[in-house]
């Protein structure tokens, strides 16, 4: 099976004819560099036709590789693919997006991306790029005490931005990263094109129900990252080994009762509550594993049971990291 089969429903394209966006695409944060572009040349080898990638992973030209190798080797077409990428924080000044996405096109050697998001509702100072790329959350890492430095750039001047790169043609869509309900009902308030895609934290332990309500009425598709909870950021110091659902009492349970891994089990919740799921892994022998979601489904007494573990449990939360790392208190959910 690929990556294709059951495909999350996604508005049409400005200017150009729909496509489904994959239900489960390749996660590249933290792939090093080094392995990056042979896992992105297996992956579509196996199957996988949906690449999510980002400016702050830093390996963006690994990928790019990874990418010409396999378009050269016939793996895929580039129009069968749908690639991801993100607009980082320090580049949300209007006149700073065209070029943040260029260079983004340079590394992935691409022409277009098939979405570009907003990584996070959080404005930075500018950093160019002969100084630092990608820049990362510091303005000064080498400061005797570094910070953050917000730059006062309202969302919706970065947004119209955004949608100018797709009557440039440059992107076919784009959507955001990281908001709540009250940054969307301000974006579709004043946005001239909707945002297609909204990707978040989501698993059992987050589960929020009331946002993937509210963007399924709105016409918004959904991408959960970290769709398999803590594994990604326990070497973080961001979640312990006891807040893995991999070894969650409900989750092994149903995974023995449905003969599949624990991994297959919280991606294929995912899969049937109609998001789309960006699992990362650097395991060849992995990639086929977290694709094959598609010969069997979760019971609605199983899916209650995963949804009953709900608990609000944000992983990846600005307001804990960036006081932990980069000595600023940046909260961006209440």
């Amino acid at each position: 099976m690929t990556s294709t089969t059951l495909p999350v429903a996604v508005p049409a394209a400005f200017g150009a004819p729909d496509q489904p966006l994959p239900a489960v695409g390749l996660g590249l944060w933290k792939i090093d560099r080094a392995a990056v572009g042979e896992i992105v040349v297996e992956a579509l080898r196996a199957g996988y036709r949906h690449l999510d990638s980002a400016c702050d992973y830093g390996n963006e030209a690994e990928v790019g590789e990874g990418l010409e190798r396999a378009l050269r080797q016939r793996l895929c077409r580039r129009d069968e693919l749908w690639v991801t990428s993100k607009l980082w924080n320090t580049y949300h000044e209007p006149d700073r997006v065209r070029p943040a996405l260029e260079r983004t096109l340079a590394d992935l050697r691409l022409d277009h991306l098939d979405l570009y998001l907003v990584h996070f509702p959080i404005a930075l100072e500018f950093v160019p790029f002969a100084t630092r790329y990608p820049p990362g959350w510091f303005f000064d890492p080498a400061a005797d005490r570094p910070v953050l430095r917000p730059a006062r750039v309202p969302l919706a001047d970065t947004w119209g931005a955004m949608e100018r790169l797709v009557d440039a043609g440059l992107v076919r869509r784009i959507g955001v990263c990281n908001y709540g309900v009250g940054l969307l009902r301000e974006l579709l308030a004043t946005a001239r094109i909707a945002p297609a895609v909204l990707q978040v934290e989501l698993h059992p332990l987050l589960a929020q129900p009331k946002l993937l309500r509210f963007c399924r009425e709105a016409g918004i598709a959904v991408t959960a990252f970290s769709p398999l909870g803590a594994p990604s950021y326990v070497p973080l110091g961001m979640a312990c080994d006891a807040d893995s659902l991999l070894v969650h009492p409900t989750v092994t349970a149903i995974a023995a009762r449905v003969a599949r891994t624990p991994a297959q089990v919280l991606l294929r919740w995912g899969v049937q509550r109609g998001t789309a799921v960006i699992p990362k892994t650097a395991r060849p022998q992995r990639l086929a594993e977290n694709l094959a979601l598609f010969d069997f489904t979760l019971a609605a007494a199983e899916m209650a049971a995963l949804d009953a573990l709900d608990r609000g449990q944000r992983f990846n939360d600005p307001g804990v990291f960036c006081e932990r790392a980069f000595n600023t208190f940046f909260p961006i959910y209440e």
